[in-house]
């Protein structure tokens, strides 16, 4: 799919406004800029992919974005008109913030001020495209300038605009082979260069402001230009590549908004956009898309919503995915907090645990694990909710977790909110839209700890809210075939689970059942998910979740996951633990005799004990596991090759990895019925 190139008749100036103050002659230079630096293409989106819009040429009628766009809240409260600083902050609320950080907060302030990116590492000369490398800039723009607007120290200044300096330097914002300005390095440097011309716009000289407003203006519309609201096109708005780019273009619209005509509609779109981002948000707090993605993505739902609130006075905040999100950050730790449970495309497995690879020196910097736990203290302080603070000082304290913009904690934690202790949350939860439930002993680092998932991939809200926004896609690449799945950690170690973020995603790679070898979805593409229909989805689920301190038992059915060609009429797995012991039952039934195989996977290697019997050994915990019936069943291990993932844009044509080993149990010729009974035990 081609984009047509773009005429410079589309920005004329009477476009952007009839100039009628000297404040408005500056646009003219905006709009003269525009002329030109718009003239340009803009590359289209993968034709494989839809992570932001998608479009029908055929399709007619108003676009529903429309009447969003109409009467949603999107321009600053009048008495922030023409106000610098605005987004975040107002000088006043600045000087109020100053003095805590020089007060109470003195320590953690002073621990901050010894690790600004801007003043340890240089910004990367152009192009710089190498991974998240751009996206590193916009958030040290930032930090930086807010460290200067606390400290008034000229070192923080410099350091702030050699970063929008190279952010001005950037021709292309993100990669220049795949969708070259649109993307989630474009948002970083929207939010970075926007928040640092509105924070320091009284610091800057005026020829330094036209040159940090021009480039925003023209990254900014790039930005619009390519979301920009139409008859037939749709958004896969629960999708990180949609919300963070418009995170980064209404953050953006609001730093320059009066300055730059275009930011009005700028504003609009975001708004709309995330209208619906919120209603198709996660209804029970699980994020779909696995726990790394829930640190890189959700900061920056949090970034427009605080800025919407601030400048609009438009508070968007109380959904209940977010009054529930300190649960799924708490239940996806694994114990002692250096690892999650890896649902999803979640860094690279086996490899990441064994602390190895350019995935471990991302994720864990200095040896700690980045969680991006603090936004967990905007919404404490947003909701008054104590056991929300209580999570996120564990993830601190006891953890030692890590954020990207640690400063911000300072901002967001209210010191004056109670802190409730983890071990007053429960040590199980059922998500009950997203059918994941995670049981622990308690929430030691010695816990034994079991997660099973039996749910679609978005969760079951999504059948109707499909229905109900027709501008929806989905786009499920980084949900894993894995239904009926389950992860065991023991004894400080992860015994058995799942494979790490795979570019062609397949069932094998993950502890549930193959039919004729055949996994779950369609395989051999990154999303697995695209041509199943949801309403078949949504049947699979669990069907009990009984627990208490020693023991539990669950249920689930995950047959409408497979292809009805294959005709499986009964996938029901049942998992009962007690004292050390876990047992895996599954009832399998199918229309036609299939050969049936069941996968069990180690990070490191796996060992033949006696007939059916095999020893996981993981860091000098061992795994037993015995395979009970069916007593025929024939045994294989194997090397676990993952597809890992390609570069943006070629994600499915990465290179095969080897991620520790694997064991399958398959019957020895077709059947139409068949019971696996595994017995794990550690």
């Amino acid at each position: 799919m081609s984009q047509p190139r773009l005429q410079p008749q589309a920005c004329r100036a009477g476009q952007f406004s009839s100039l009628r103050s000297k404040s408005q002659l500056r646009n003219l230079a905006v709009a003269a800029a525009l002329l030109l630096l718009l003239a340009g293409p803009i590359a289209a989106q993968d034709a494989h992919e839809s992570l932001g819009p998608k479009d029908n040429p055929k399709a007619k009628g108003k676009a529903p974005l429309l009447d969003l766009m109409a009467t949603l809240p999107s321009s600053p409260r009048p008495e922030l008109a023409g106000v610098h600083p605005r987004v975040y902050f107002t000088n006043s609320e600045l000087d109020a913030l100053r003095v805590q950080l020089h007060g109470s907060k003195k320590t953690e302030w002073q621990a901050v001020l010894g690790n600004i990116r801007a003043l340890k590492v240089p910004a990367p000369p152009p192009p710089a495209e190498l991974r998240r490398a751009q996206n590193e800039v916009g958030m040290g723009i930032v930090e930086a300038a807010f460290a200067y607007k606390m400290e008034d120290d000229p070192k923080y200044l410099v350091a702030a605009k050699s970063y929008m300096d190279a952010a001005v330097s950037y021709d292309v914002w993100g990669y220049s082979f795949n969708k070259p300005n649109t993307d989630l390095a474009a948002g970083h440097l929207l939010y970075g260069l926007g928040v640092g011309y509105d924070l320091l716009y009284n610091d800057l000289t005026p020829a330094e402001r036209d040159r940090y407003r021009n480039k925003l203006a023209k990254q900014g519309q790039l930005m619009y230009l390519f979301f920009k609201t139409k008859p037939g096109r749709t958004y896969a708005y629960s999708q990180n590549h949609t919300f963070i780019p418009m995170a980064g273009l209404g953050i953006a619209a609001y730093a320059v908004y009066g300055e730059v005509p275009e930011a009005v509609e700028w504003a609009k779109e975001s708004r709309a956009i995330f209208d619906r981002v919120l209603e198709t948000y996660s209804h029970d707090g699980y994020y779909y898309e696995g726990y790394e993605y829930w640190i890189f993505a959700t900061p920056w739902i949090i970034h427009y919503l605080d800025a919407q609130k601030h400048v609009t006075g438009e508070d968007l905040f109380d959904r209940p995915g977010f009054r529930k999100m300190h649960l799924y950050a708490a239940h996806a730790l694994l114990p002692g907090g250096q690892s999650m449970f890896d649902f999803g495309d979640v860094y690279d497995g086996p490899i990441t645990r064994a602390k190895q690879g350019e995935d471990y020196e991302r994720s864990h910097p200095g040896g700690h694990f980045l969680t991006n736990y603090n936004v967990l203290y905007d919404l404490a302080a947003r909701f008054h909710d104590p056991e929300i603070q209580g999570v996120a000082d564990w993830m601190k304290k006891d953890l030692g977790q890590v954020n990207a913009e640690e400063w911000w904690s300072l901002v967001w934690r209210d010191d004056k909110l109670a802190s409730t202790s983890i071990t007053k949350l429960s040590p199980w939860h059922r998500f009950e839209d997203m059918d994941v439930v995670f049981w622990r002993t308690d929430w030691s680092a010695n816990a034994t700890a079991i997660a099973y998932k039996c749910g679609p991939p978005e969760g079951h809200a999504t059948t109707e809210l499909a229905i109900k926004y027709p501008d929806w896609h989905l786009e499920d690449g980084h949900v894993h075939p894995d239904v009926n799945s389950f992860i065991l950690f023991a004894h400080g170690q992860y015994l058995t689970g799942d494979s790490g973020y795979a570019g062609t995603p397949k069932t094998v790679e993950h502890n549930t059942l193959l039919v004729d070898g055949h996994g779950q979805g369609a395989e051999g593409t990154h999303d697995v998910w695209g041509n199943l229909p949801y309403a078949q989805l949504t049947q699979t689920r669990l069907l009990s979740v009984r627990a208490d301190a020693k023991s539990f038992d669950f249920t689930g059915e995950g047959t409408p996951v497979y292809d009805a060609k294959l005709g499986l009429r009964q996938f029901r797995r049942t998992l009962h633990y007690t004292a050390g012991k876990l047992t895996v039952t599954d009832a399998i039934a199918s229309k036609d005799p299939h050969t049936f195989t069941e996968v069990l996977h180690s990070d490191t290697t796996i060992q033949p004990a006696d007939k059916g019997s095999f020893t996981f050994p993981v860091n000098g915990v061992p795994l037993h596991v015995s395979l009970l019936a069916p007593p025929d069943a024939v045994s294989k291990v194997e090397p676990n090759v993952v597809m890992g993932p390609g570069r943006p844009g070629s994600v499915d044509k990465g290179t095969p990895e080897t991620r520790g080993e694997r064991l399958t149990e398959s019957t020895p010729h077709p059947v139409s019925s068949v019971e696996f009974d595994w017995k794990l035990e550690f």
